[in-house]
């Protein structure tokens, strides 16, 4: 997955910065530099996907300028083709092109990127340090002000407890520089939408996340699939093992009493014809990947915590006994298409603005925890929901057509893919589970049943009013709080609110993230 890591500051102590830095190792196990530049240092742990040999090392260098990304770059082959004929490249690495655009664009090529990605880049001759993110925030950035004022900017929040006082999430679809946040992109924003015929839409769908899916198929290293039998990670599976000459690698994980979704993803593995893998894991093991699960995330939010479980423990499997590099995931369909919860939504209108308000915050719930159980594993998550041609044109489609009209969830994304057969009809037209609930409805039983045991009621009573932001409302949620204030303390805010049904809807007033809660659930969980 790589990581990266820059100050704006030359004052702090050198052992300080190495300590800081070595703490997201494991992003990039395969080499780390230290580099100093004019007035602050660069920092990059590498995770080799593409151009495999020391040339695809990073900082990259071009004239007086220096980068460290964190990215994919999309269709770069053709770019980097032309870019060779004016500028001198010495490696395969689809990053090593930054500094040829950057040359090219300046700060307008965010706009031109089909990428993946955080950078930190230096402007020898400006002689000033620009920091950017992807417009949904798939790859991880965070910043924070230095005792002397000035700037540090870091894959994780892990590398920046003990040099800022205040560490937050750098926003989705902007760059900095000169101390301020400029908007280049917001796949959250609709203009106005897209009045086509369902038929349309979902034609266009498939071709969009076919394209999505089959761009993230070109690396060099080993790639895997996460197969939870749910319909999101089933149509990844499948279009790339339609789009490939031989079986995909797909992996499973359920828990060892009542693993809901593991005979829905075996179904779809004999389906596609993948060589596919089950891990099964139990409740001591869920308990004792708990406190390694909140710290490497680093949130209190209930649903990622509870969702991540099940992904960090299949993704350390995968990391100890595959040589797998790359992971293609399901997530963002939800936030496109909507939820069980999002039934619930009184009007088009409503669901549209729930949607762009997920969109907005993917950053720090569903996305966060995919970069985190996979990256802290040494491998590196590719998400084709979260294509930026695919997520831009869902946004853009009719709300009416979006809201659930057919009791049947999702339904444009299922009926887009409907004529192809690539998935058996009991997987394609089957109602969602949570990821959570999938693993085992047991695995949350496991977790609420610990943090009960945690707390009388006077003691949960007593340490829930000690934080007035966000304030935990369960012992379970009490539990996370305390967790994370173990690793990150004062830093709650870096998350702005808990991950839950919009409880100003009528059926959404709930105390538990779980869809289970919900009237709709049904046969969800069967």
């Amino acid at each position: 997955m790589c990581s990266i890591f820059g100050l704006t500051s030359s004052r702090v102590p050198r052992d300080l910065i190495e300590t800081c830095f070595n703490r997201t190792v494991s992003r990039g196990p395969d080499m780390s530099r230290l580099e100093e530049i004019p007035g602050g240092i660069l920092g990059f742990h590498r995770l080799a996907i593409m151009g495999l040999n020391e040339n695809g090392m990073q900082p990259f260098h071009l004239g007086k300028d220096t980068v460290v990304c964190n990215g994919e770059l999309y269709g770069f082959r053709p770019l980097r083709a032309r870019l060779m004929e004016t500028y001198e490249m010495k490696g395969e690495s689809d990053c090593e092109i930054l500094l040829p655009l950057y040359h090219e664009y300046g700060v307008e090529m965010f706009k031109t990127l089909d990428a993946e990605f955080a950078l930190i880049l230096y402007d020898g001759e400006q002689n000033k340090v620009i920091a950017a993110r992807d417009p949904i925030g798939i790859r991880p950035l965070y910043y924070g002000r230095l005792e002397d004022g000035e700037w540090a900017f870091a894959s994780e929040p892990k590398n920046l407890t003990g040099l800022c006082e205040t560490i937050l999430p750098f926003p989705p679809g902007c760059y900095w520089m000169d101390g301020a946040f400029v908007r280049y992109a917001d796949p959250s924003h609709v203009d106005r939408f897209i009045m086509e015929d369902e038929d349309t839409v979902c034609a266009e769908l498939n071709r969009l996340l076919t394209e999505g899916v089959v761009k993230r198929l070109d690396a060099d290293a080993p790639i895997g699939f996460l197969l939870s039998g749910g319909l999101d990670s089933s149509l990844v599976c499948a279009i790339a093992q339609k789009h490939l000459p031989h079986p995909i690698r797909t992996f499973a994980i359920g828990m060892d009493v009542d693993a809901i979704d593991l005979k829905y993803a075996r179904m779809v593995a004999d389906y596609i014809g993948s060589e596919h893998t089950e891990v099964i894991i139990s409740e001591k093991d869920v308990l004792n990947a708990l406190p390694t699960v909140v710290e490497l995330l680093a949130t209190w939010d209930i649903t990622t915590i509870r969702a991540s479980i099940g992904m960090y423990l299949v993704c350390k499997w995968i990391h100890e006994n595959t040589d797998i590099r790359v992971l293609l995931t399901g997530e963002i369909s939800d936030e496109l298409f909507g939820y069980k919860y999002t039934d619930f939504a009184p009007s088009a209108a409503a669901f549209q603005e729930e949607a762009e308000k997920r969109i907005r915050e993917l950053h720090v719930y569903d996305v966060l925890r995919a970069d985190r159980c996979i990256s802290v594993n040494s491998l590196e998550a590719r998400v084709p929901f979260g294509d930026l041609a695919f997520t831009h044109y869902a946004m853009k489609i009719d709300p009416e057509l979006k809201m659930n009209r057919h009791n049947m969830g999702k339904y444009l994304i299922r009926k887009a893919f409907a004529e192809d057969h690539i998935l058996p009809d009991a997987i394609l037209w089957r109602q969602k589970a949570a990821f959570s609930d999938a693993v085992g409805h047991s695995m949350v039983n496991d977790l609420k049943a610990f943090a009960e045991k945690s707390y009388s009621d006077k003691e949960f009573a007593e340490k829930a009013a000690k934080y007035d932001y966000c304030r935990p409302f369960t012992k379970e949620s009490l539990l996370y709080r305390e967790l994370f204030e173990q690793s990150y303390p004062g830093q709650a805010a870096m998350i702005p609110d808990y991950w839950m049904p919009n409880k100003t809807w009528p059926g959404c007033n709930v105390d538990d993230p779980s869809a289970r809660v919900l009237a709709n659930y049904g046969d969800s969980g069967k």
